[in-house]
């Protein structure tokens, strides 16, 4: 029960976001999972197969719809469509997850900025938080430059405009400026995830001193 619970729950989550393009996936990856999306929206109901042109919004990753033509979509998420027939709603939902699942960026907030510091990366780029650390990731391509795991994230700010992070000590570290109004959100997400991860790790010295 619990994972049909997770399911409902993580699929709603993460359809927007994969939606919205912000992972790099294959042309099989697209075709399966638009399947899925509609079979959670439609279950086996074909009718809705006409409409598929004028759904790709909702079923395809935002900046991909121009890489097949309306009609040749339709026929290729059709045809997997049919793989998977007798397939129930919730059973599409974990399937969904089950592909995405194994993308570094899954779980990912993700917050679209722009970065004054490092000349080799765009001045535009795509932060993913996760349970990871923060990924640097390039929009158009969605390559990961580069992951700075939280043990290596030394100092952090945050205001109505901007968002800075220190990576490394303080003598030999670098700095990442990013403009963006969503500082205070990155600011949270940060904070949480880094008192997890020294809770985690004082609980376990005291399991090594105790024993």
């Amino acid at each position: 029960k619990d994972s049909m619970a997770d399911s409902i729950f993580h699929y709603y989550q993460e359809l927007p976001k994969y939606l919205r393009g912000y992972h790099k996936c294959s042309l099989e990856d697209v075709l399966q999972l638009a399947a899925l999306i509609y079979r959670v929206r439609f279950e086996d109901d074909k009718s809705y197969f006409p409409n598929i042109p004028k759904m790709l919004r909702e079923l395809v990753p935002q900046d991909l719809i121009r890489q097949l033509n309306p009609d040749d979509w339709k026929r290729s998420i059709v045809a997997y469509f049919n793989k998977h027939s007798g397939k129930t709603r919730e059973e599409a939902k974990l399937s969904f997850l089950k592909i995405i699942y194994k993308w570094p960026t899954f779980g990912s907030a993700f917050f679209e900025v722009k970065q004054t510091t490092e000349p080799n990366f765009p001045e535009i780029l795509l932060i993913a938080i996760n349970k990871h650390g923060i990924s640097l990731i390039d929009p158009k391509t969605k390559d990961i430059l580069t992951t700075h795991p939280f043990t290596k994230i030394s100092n952090w700010s945050s205001g109505n405009t901007y968002f800075h992070i220190t990576i490394g000590n303080l003598v030999r570290g670098s700095k990442l400026l990013c403009e963006t109004s969503l500082g205070y959100k990155m600011d949270d997400l940060l904070t949480s995830y880094i008192s997890q991860m020294l809770t985690s790790m004082s609980k376990q010295r005291n399991a090594k001193g105790s024993k």
